[in-house]
């Protein structure tokens, strides 16, 4: 089967990659100038554990079955990572509640290894820590997630299939019993493929709406929400992620650590209209007060502003979180077709899994 998969991102990578080895002819489409340069190159590089996402779910499902695959992938592969553990903090008695049900959600789905902590456990572990209570997540890592694109791309490539960049995916039609990509770019052309995988995250729903066949009432409506991260320009003082309980929208400013050991907060949460990836200096005023409540040690004028990522979600402020969407023959009845919608958070860390299940359902 020839397969075309639109996106060069780590869920359109590893899609390539797991029908590439399913022995499927596969060529990536990707609109920028090179692979992982959208929302997979501006995130905090977390493998997470799934204790978050309501049981059955398809994010806790993929989150919990991506982590183990993308340990074994990072260990058979030489890619960059390492299980440094997580604390998730509560600093009321609010949050305390807070965190024991988010571990009883982890244990609900299959989440190894969760123990929750009294203050002086919590400081044992990390000494500079404030708070009420804590949860251990002793499987939550961090990962090169350049290195693992990297790995997803040239399993791709060993395997005959191939990228092409600079390669913008304008509208899918069904000719004669197989589907035709149009696509622009220097050379805009047509290519015919038994199947497609849009995997093209932000601009997933522009394509599903120029899907000839698709209905539009199947295409759900976009909500961005910008994620900003101020790095730390002193020592480390933490070993592990440090995580706040939840927010609306996102996980709160938390702790988290490149494989050099260097710490970074973020992301807030910041509704918006349009792709926008420029940092707003004056928003490191929220970021102080926001850490402070669990590292009290944090200096004046420590924080750099950095970079910013932009969430696809499906539901907006004030509504629940929504579940990722995975759109395939069997929800849609067009042959060959799998949309994804909503790929946020934990997108990188299911992103084996989701593959998986992505080449499942093109094989039924």
């Amino acid at each position: 089967m020839e397969v075309l998969v639109v996106g060069a991102g780590v869920v359109g990578l590893a899609v390539a990659r797991a029908l590439a080895l399913r022995g499927h002819e596969v060529v990536v489409a990707e609109a920028a100038e090179a692979i992982g340069t959208g929302v997979s190159a501006r995130n905090s590089e977390v493998i997470h554990g799934g204790m978050y996402y309501p049981a059955g779910s398809l994010r806790a499902k993929h989150c919990v079955a991506g982590a183990r695959m993308l340990y074994r992938l990072c260990a058979s592969h030489g890619i960059g990572h390492r299980a440094c553990g997580k604390l998730i903090v509560a600093t009321t008695d609010a949050e305390a509640g807070t965190i024991a049900a988010i571990r009883d959600r982890g244990v609900e789905n299959g989440v190894e290894g969760l123990e929750l902590l009294d203050a002086a456990q919590a400081r044992r572990l990390e000494p500079n820590i404030s708070c009420t209570a804590a949860l251990l997540s002793p499987q939550t890592g961090i990962v090169d997630s350049h290195g693992l694109m990297l790995a997803l791309q040239g399993e791709l490539e060993d395997r005959g299939g191939a990228i092409a960049l600079h390669t913008p995916v304008t509208g899918l039609a069904r000719k004669a019993g197989r589907w035709v990509a149009t696509f622009g770019g220097a050379t805009a052309g047509e290519y015919p493929c038994d199947a497609v995988v849009n995997a093209a995250s932000l601009d997933a729903q522009t394509l599903a709406a120029h899907t000839d066949g698709y209905p539009a009432e199947r295409v759900p409506r976009r909500v961005l929400a910008r994620g900003n991260y101020f790095g730390f320009t002193g020592k480390a003082a933490f070993g592990r992620l440090i995580y706040p309980a939840p927010v609306e929208g996102g996980l709160g400013t938390h702790l988290t650590l490149d494989l050099a050991g260097r710490m970074r907060f973020g992301p807030d949460v910041e509704w918006i209209d349009a792709i926008d990836y420029r940092v707003d200096p004056s928003r490191g005023d929220a970021f102080y007060a926001a850490i402070r409540r669990y590292w009290p040690g944090l200096p004046d004028g420590s924080l750099v502003a950095d970079y910013a990522g932009i969430r696809p979600k499906l539901t907006g402020p004030g509504e629940p979180a929504a579940d990722f969407r995975v759109d395939g023959p069997a929800e849609h009845g067009l042959p060959g077709l799998v949309h994804l919608f909503g790929i946020e958070s934990p997108g990188l860390t299911a992103s084996l899994s989701l593959a998986e299940d992505v080449a499942d359902r093109l094989a039924a």
